[in-house]
């Protein structure tokens, strides 16, 4: 009798577990979302103020934009940040790119968790570190060679933005089954015939997500470039730092809302580029 007053145990409900489901998902989730994105609307609105006020609105302007866009500085500025997002892109890829393929594509090795982590290293060391470094090797190099070009930014800009192309690669390669590969391999492909027609394809949303991050990343930075840059290779980030430390108008926030907007642009076509291709 004692034993069929006991309590039974729930049967499993047979649903699977689903975070969304969670008491008080859906508040924290908008709250992150006001959290992350309600300071970028004052920035936009003041961008089109009249006034030369950032603290009281006084009309509806296209003033800082015109002003921004007549800017020789600004315009020198905007080319030297995009040439530089680009190749630093570009060349931080194709690296990631070939490490993550070492790193994934091949036997287990002695050494290779080590690899790993020292690709990513520089997420983990302080941004400022990094870049006191590169001024103590590039200053030996420019006393050496007395070149003072882009290219000390575009090496510097290249090897921090290494780890954050190789992240999304090498995910992308961890999820990705071997069997297509070992079937190339079967019908006598070539390992380069394999790479291009089976690995390469399947790899490319990881790639473009690499190479996406790699820009923005390099589009936006401001400590490295800064101990980096030489005399007159100011970025459109070191520009704008330079004015806030000398008269702080609305036109910083029109060339904000500009970089704004191109890191939307960029994460759109990145996103329409990757469900085209699934």
């Amino acid at each position: 009798m004692a034993e069929a007053n006991l309590p039974t145990s729930r049967p499993p409900s047979g649903r699977p577990f689903s975070i969304r489901s969670q008491p008080g998902f859906a508040t924290l989730a908008i709250l992150c979302f006001v959290l992350l994105y309600a300071p970028l609307l004052p920035l936009v609105v003041y961008s089109f103020n009249a006034g030369d006020s950032l603290a009281y609105f006084e009309g509806l302007s296209w003033r800082w934009y015109v002003s921004a866009w007549d800017n020789k500085l600004v315009q020198d500025a905007a080319i030297r940040s995009l040439i530089l997002a680009a190749s630093a892109s570009l060349f931080a890829t194709i690296l990631a790119t070939m490490a993550a393929l070492g790193t994934t594509r091949t036997r287990s090795y002695r050494g290779q968790t080590l690899i790993y982590a020292l690709i990513n290293q520089p997420l983990m060391v302080p941004e400022i570190v990094t870049a006191v470094a590169l001024l103590i090797m590039f200053a030996a190099i420019k006393a050496a060679t007395n070149y003072h070009g882009l290219a000390y930014l575009i090496i510097a800009h290249t090897a921090f933005c290494i780890p954050f192309a190789y992240l999304p690669i090498r995910a992308r390669l961890e999820g990705m089954d071997l069997s297509l590969e070992t079937a190339a391999a079967d019908l006598y492909a070539t390992p380069w015939q394999a790479f291009r027609r089976v690995t390469l394809p399947l790899m490319w949303p990881g790639i473009l997500a690499g190479a996406m991050l790699a820009f923005v990343i390099s589009l936006d930075d401001v400590v490295i470039t800064e101990f980096v840059k030489s005399s007159g290779q100011d970025t459109l980030p070191t520009y704008m730092l330079g004015q806030l430390r000398r008269v702080i108008t609305p036109e910083v926030n029109a060339i904000s809302s500009v970089l704004l907007a191109i890191s939307v642009v960029v994460v759109t076509i990145f996103f329409f580029l990757n469900r085209k291709m699934r």
